[in-house]
């Protein structure tokens, strides 16, 4: 049996949700044989104050973007950065030398951009030799410590991801491009979407957008959500229904229920399913988070971008717009004038933009992430065979 560790940090969910897809995909495809434990190591595994960095996200995305977007570019600069990583895995590498321990991985794997630097300066002075796999979880903005010479594989999600990554010095031999890691569910083929939407309790025949706010409840969903159901209730009857996913967000998904609606609207809180929600629609409005786009590609969603977190998402949007699977706009009634054209007017183009994200989705990433790493375990074992004269 092998053991894999997936080193990620809850600093928004989309770094959890490519773990769980990993871990799905080797539980899929290999069953028993592999082991795979997933992580926060700096909140679970890290001393005070490091451990409540993570918890400091939320507060700096949501409260103090450009704050964030000022830290985010500071870590860009190596003279910034690299002093930092070293004090942090000197500090911390009691606390992370014994999760290693615990764990005792033949192998692991990061999904978050500051989880290459530190596990390697530990292991280091261990004395272990444990390779370390990156899987990037973003899709147009990459960090530069998403990409560290010292790792085994690195995994990147598009060819500019590759591109990058070339340009900060790993060899083509380091580099896959598969896509980024999502749920095997996206990849299930569904019934038609008329079904899905009788199965869920909407309405069948009404064409339905999706609006999220992330785990969190994110952006101004609210806003949103009242201009998009005042612009498909503006000519008679309705021309299409709302799907609104409040997440974590108790606060909003209170205040979204008490409301009167003018079309048929689901209110949602977090939810475990979003895979059949996004079947039972026709477009999506979400902020420029990775994992929701290569969620709506794989479903062959188009979508409207809603947000972007600054710094970090920038790119993800440009993604979207250079790809031809969506737009982009901050303003509600701007946003609810796009839907209101797609599911009226502009229906061809929705269906066009359609079939370019699911020409381009790659809902099987996870699976050939997981083949390509089980068949690095299997030539390292070949090779231990041969050392040992077997």
């Amino acid at each position: 049996m092998t053991r894999i560790l997936i080193l990620m940090s809850n600093t928004g969910g989309g770094h959890r949700a490519s773990a769980q897809a990993l871990q799905a995909a080797f539980r899929m495809r290999y069953g028993d044989a592999f082991t795979v434990d997933i992580i926060d190591l700096w909140a679970e595994h890290t001393p005070w104050p490091i451990n409540r960095l993570p918890k400091s996200y939320k507060f700096l995305a949501n409260d103090t973007p450009r704050l964030y977007k000022l830290v985010f570019e500071m870590g860009e600069k190596p003279e910034v950065i690299a002093p930092i990583l070293d004090a942090v895995a000197r500090f911390a590498e009691r606390d992370i030398s014994r999760a290693i321990h615990h764990y005792e991985p033949d192998l692991i794997i990061s999904v978050h951009p500051l989880m290459q630097d530190v596990p390697l300066r530990v292991l280091r002075r261990m004395g272990r030799h444990v390779p370390v796999i990156t899987v990037v979880t973003d899709l147009g903005t990459f960090h530069p410590t998403w990409f560290h010479r010292g790792v085994t594989l690195c995994f990147v999600p598009t060819a500019s991801g590759y591109r990058e990554a070339l340009r900060r010095g790993l060899s083509q031999r380091q580099l896959r491009q598969h896509g980024l890691p999502i749920r095997p569910e996206f990849g299930v083929p569904s019934p038609p979407r008329a079904d899905v939407r009788r199965a869920l309790g909407l309405v069948s025949h009404l064409p339905n957008v999706l609006l999220i706010g992330g785990g969190e409840g994110m952006g101004p969903v609210a806003k949103i959500a009242r201009a998009v159901a005042g612009e498909l209730a503006a000519v008679g009857e309705p021309r299409g229904q709302l799907s609104v996913v409040c997440g974590r967000n108790e606060k909003l998904r209170a205040k979204l229920l008490e409301m009167p609606w003018p079309v048929p609207t689901a209110v949602h809180g977090y939810v475990d399913n979003m895979w059949d929600l996004m079947a039972a629609s026709d477009c999506i409005i979400t902020k420029a988070g990775p994992g929701t786009i290569a969620e709506s590609m794989a479903r062959g969603l188009p979508m409207v971008l809603s947000g972007y977190l600054m710094g970090q998402e920038e790119g993800n949007v440009s993604y979207v717009l250079e790809n031809g699977v969506g737009a982009y706009s901050d303003d509600p009634h701007r946003i609810a004038a796009v839907v209101g054209r797609w599911f009226g007017a502009e229906r061809e183009t929705l269906d066009l933009l359609a079939r370019r994200a699911r020409a381009i989705g790659t809902a099987d990433a996870a699976f050939r992430i997981a083949d390509d790493i089980a068949a690095l375990v299997r030539a390292e074992a070949g090779m231990a065979l041969e050392a040992a004269g077997l």
